[in-house]
Parts: structure tokens; C-alpha cells; sequence
């Protein structure tokens, strides 16, 4: 019965020559999802309408590149042969990790370019970032990835997983942890903590800081669970290493803000820095 066990069709959609893969619909899906909630949450608090198409304009491509270049680094050796696979990114191969950085540095650049608060687009952002990467991680599903080790199906329908999870978990012969579900789930968990966080007004980058603190932890842990890791030299696990390094930074920065008297809260208006120094040069001239 088992060797007649067929994955799903990694094809979402096939008009001739193209194809559209569910790896990049369930990825834009999230994306889509993320930019509608963080849009709306962008206009209670002052800021226009447009503000997050117009970064999304340059933090989407940007995010894409960054994932798909921190992926290929530390997986060399699985292009190394065919160099231009490197650019068949509907194959998988996009680390979340390399996404954020780039998608961090872009938002930091756009804010300072149009004298909005980082950490207030960062706090606004977080819930939307978090969400889309519970979506996406069905991308890998289809995909068959982000697996981790070797379980009996019997283990699988003790989770009382859907039939068609626990099929597309049979990879060449083998049922495999199903952990992009597991990374799902604590996403979507997530998700929910940082909505509710918006509810109590913390100081401004907090919510985005408490993402950095939940998810690293979540990913540091299946770390220990996944097959299809990345590797730091060849010994340590790029996404653990990562992950201490961002939960010791943001404890860092939380503390150091809240030291500061003059940091300003979640829920203070959307003022953009051009405009608090005009109005600092009309007091002075006064």
C-alpha cells in the first residue's frame, strides 16, 4: 500500500510552456495576507495608506534575493555542479532568516529616506512577518522539505494528522517528522501573542524584538529536529547560531531602550522625523 503512496503535484497551476508552483502562491499568499493586516494597522496609527505597497516594492525583491543568496551560500555544494539552478527558486531553497535580514535592512533605509520610525514600522510589521511565514511554510510542504526525522506512520496518525499529511510525509519510502507543521503552528501561536501585545502600548521596536526572541527560540529547538539544515563550516547549524545571536540582540535592546525616558510608545502618533525637526528649527527661530 505504502510504495503506492504519490506526493502531491508541486504544480499549482500549468498554462503551456509555464507553470505556477504552490511553493510561490502559498508564499505570495502570506505575503498578500501580511500586507493587508500591516496596511491597515499603518493607517490607525497615522501612517498613509501607501506606505506599505511602496515598501513592499523595494522589500520584496530585496527579501527574495537575500533568502535565496543566504540559502545558496551555505548550500554551495547542491549548485556547485549546475550553477544555474541557483536560479530556480520555485525548487525551494529561501531562507527565512536571509529574508528578514534583507527585508530589515530595506524598511530601515526606507524609513530613514522618509523620516518614519523604524522600530514603529518594524512593531506593525511583526505580526504580518510571522503570519506569512506560517503560510509559507506549506510551500515547503508541497515541496516536500523542511522534514525532519524518521517516524512510523503509526506515530504520525497518533498526532491525528489528515490523510494528506501524512502521505505527502513518505519520502523514498520513509515517513518523515512533519516539522514545517510544527514551525507552522508555533508561527501561528505566535501570531496571536503579538496581536495581543499591541494591546498594551510597550515601548516602540518591543513587539518586534518579542518576534525576534519567540520565533528564534521555536527555530533554534526544530533545529534539533530537521534533516535538511544549513551548516556554519561544515559543523555548527547556521539557524541556531543565528538564532542565539538574535535573542541575546534583542534582550540587548530591550533593556537598553527602556532605559532611555524618551523613547517613544507603540501607540504614539505616526510624527515623521522631518517634521519633529521642522518644528524644532520654528522654536528655535522663535
Amino acid at each position: 500500500m505504502e510504495e503506492t503512496i504519490q506526493p502531491l503535484s508541486r504544480i499549482f497551476l500549468e498554462l503551456g510552456p509555464f507553470k505556477i508552483y504552490w511553493y510561490g502562491v502559498l508564499i505570495g499568499l502570506g505575503v498578500f495576507i501580511g500586507y493587508l493586516i500591516a496596511t491597515k494597522e499603518a493607517v490607525k496609527h497615522g501612517f498613509p495608506k501607501e506606505t506599505y505597497a511602496d515598501l513592499l516594492l523595494f522589500a520584496l525583491p530585496i527579501s527574495i534575493l537575500s533568502a535565496r543568496l543566504y540559502y545558496v551560500i551555505f548550500r554551495w555544494e547542491q549548485f556547485a555542479d549546475e550553477p544555474i539552478r541557483v536560479f530556480f527558486i520555485w525548487e525551494g531553497g529561501l531562507a527565512i532568516h536571509g529574508g528578514v535580514i534583507g527585508g530589515m535592512l530595506t524598511a530601515y533605509f526606507f524609513c530613514k529616506n522618509r523620516g518614519y520610525s523604524f522600530w514603529q514600522i518594524a512593531d506593525i510589521t511583526a505580526p504580518s512577518l510571522i503570519l506569512a511565514q506560517a503560510i509559507g511554510r506549506w510551500g515547503n510542504f508541497m515541496n516536500q522539505e523542511v522534514y525532519g526525522g524518521p517516524v512510523t506512520r503509526e506515530f504520525l496518525e497518533g498526532l491525528m494528522l489528515p490523510e494528506f499529511i501524512i502521505n505527502q510525509m513518505y519520502i523514498n519510502g520513509i515517513y518523515y517528522h512533519p516539522t514545517f507543521l510544527y514551525e507552522s503552528l508555533w508561527n501561528l501561536l505566535g501570531f496571536a501573542i503579538l496581536m495581543y501585545l499591541r494591546k498594551l502600548n510597550l515601548k516602540q521596536g518591543e513587539i518586534f524584538m518579542t518576534y525576534m526572541i519567540y520565533y528564534s527560540v521555536g527555530r533554534f529547538v526544530l533545529e534539533m529536529v530537521r534533516l535538511d539544515y544549513l551548516l556554519i563550516g561544515g559543523v555548527l547549524k547556521t539557524a541556531q547560531v543565528i538564532s542565539i545571536i538574535a535573542i541575546v540582540a534583542a534582550i540587548i535592546l530591550i533593556i537598553y531602550r527602556r532605559m532611555q525616558p524618551q523613547t517613544l510608545r507603540y501607540w504614539d502618533p505616526a510624527l515623521p522625523v522631518v517634521e519633529k525637526k521642522a518644528k524644532k528649527k520654528k522654536k528655535k527661530k522663535k
